[in-house]
């Protein structure tokens, strides 16, 4: 759990009384890849920070093809976010592409413990935050950037990227077809 309090740290300098009240909440939980952690549909009542391994969040269309909304890895917290605030059925489902070991914690849990400490509401209110400007992040880079400058920035974020999930996944989430990032990749590295 040392690793997860360095990465709570990181967002919020925490005092450790309430860094052991929250860690307290946290299970550490292993994933085998494809294993999914919220359907579409389901009403979430956990969310997860990413130990190791790599999570999609995404939905599929009444044709079957699937569209990543997002690439979670170490060190990012996911989960379905709107199913948590609403207590309504989940839009998208959220799977692993590899093994993955996350830190699970159960939301509730959590809201309660922002009652009564202040510290781990602070950084809660921070983890919003901060989940807000990636959302925010997210929209302006599909709305602005094109597809070269989306790849790019995801190499910049996730450098290994390729070694850890296939090329199509990374081309669901760039918004592109496959034979797109061939293109992009192709033309990137003859320079």
């Amino acid at each position: 759990m040392q690793k997860l309090k360095e990465f709570l740290n990181s967002i919020k300098d925490v005092p450790q009384k309430s860094m052991d009240t929250l860690i307290n909440i946290a299970v550490e939980k292993t994933y085998k890849k494809n294993e999914v952690i919220t359907e579409i549909g389901e009403i979430s009542k956990n969310f997860y920070i990413i130990k190791s391994g790599v999570i999609r969040s995404f939905y599929t269309d009444e044709k079957g093809k699937q569209y990543i909304r997002t690439l979670f890895t170490i060190n990012k917290a996911t989960g379905s976010l709107g199913s948590l605030l609403t207590k309504k059925p989940s839009k998208l489902a959220y799977d692993c592409l590899s093994d993955c070991v996350v830190y699970k914690f159960n939301f509730e849990e959590l809201k309660k413990l922002t009652k009564t400490d202040i510290s781990i509401a602070n950084l809660y209110s921070t983890m919003m935050e901060y989940l807000f400007l990636l959302m925010e992040s997210r929209i302006y880079d599909l709305s602005v950037l094109n597809a070269t400058e989306r790849y790019l920035k995801l190499k910049t974020e996730t450098p290994d990227i390729e070694n850890l999930v296939p090329q199509y996944h990374i081309a669901s989430y760039l918004n592109i077809s496959a034979v797109q990032l061939s293109r992009i990749r192709k033309e990137i590295f003859s320079k």
